[in-house]
């Protein structure tokens, strides 16, 4: 007999049909009542597994209407430069920013920060945190560091947007180095922040370079954190 939760099973099944493109955006899938068919399972545990789904952005309950596939699990390879922008579009969402905090910092207050982008002490960053979402549901957090000598100001509306477009406007070409990936438990801000519990997430960190008379300069440093639900990374070696 399987130790997994009832309702875990019927998420299980689901979610796979929706990660391996069974199940695309915007397809209806079974019936309360096909699924209790198929499991054998009590209504309330097939209700709890799809509200479960729906509360991690999987599915949405249309009443009257059914339940249709709202979004899918994003998987690229490990050394993808496509941006957060990009991987929504993939999946069929419309990629969104909400700025969290903003504030400038002295580099002697994030030391290992300083040290990753040869800051001295007294030198000054931007540090600002956003809620990536898709198609308005959390999706992501991202923590950044930018060096004020590369980029002196920052205009805050457009890290409700895209701040990629924002560097591309200023003219700061970007290279990106030293990505790393880790998988960490939630703090209870960051649950709250994604809207989503029993999630587990995965995080990607880089350091961002641009050129200055031929020499690559660190400029910036980003740790996202996605909801580990919805990301996968891989190796594409």
């Amino acid at each position: 007999m399987s130790q997994v939760a009832k309702y875990r099973q019927v998420e299980s099944f689901i979610k796979d049909r929706i990660i391996n493109g069974t199940y695309p955006v915007g397809t209806r899938i079974m019936t309360e009542e096909e699924l209790v068919d198929r499991f054998g399972f009590s209504r309330m545990t097939i209700n709890k597994a799809l509200n479960n789904l729906s509360n991690d952005g999987f599915i949405e309950r249309k009443p009257g209407k059914g339940t249709y596939v709202c979004a899918t699990r994003v998987s690229k390879p490990t050394d993808s430069a496509r941006s957060f922008t990009e991987d929504m579009k993939a999946i069929g969402l419309v990629a969104g920013s909400k700025l969290i905090s903003y504030e400038v910092i002295r580099a002697h207050d994030k030391p290992e920060i300083a040290q990753r982008l040869e800051l001295s002490d007294d030198e000054l960053l931007h540090y600002f945190i956003r809620l990536r979402t898709g198609n308005g549901k959390p999706i992501a957090i991202s923590y950044n560091y930018i060096s004020t000598k590369i980029v002196p100001a920052i205009d805050v509306k457009c890290l409700e947007q895209s701040f990629y477009a924002f560097l591309d406007s200023q003219g700061i070409e970007r290279e990106y180095q030293g990505t790393s990936y880790t998988a960490k438990l939630p703090t209870a801000e960051q649950q709250e922040l994604l809207e989503a519990n029993d999630i587990a997430l995965l995080c990607a960190s880089h350091s961002t370079f641009t050129r200055r008379e031929g020499k690559l300069v660190p400029f910036g440093y980003t740790l996202t954190c996605y909801n580990g639900n919805l990301y996968t990374y891989y190796s594409s070696i």
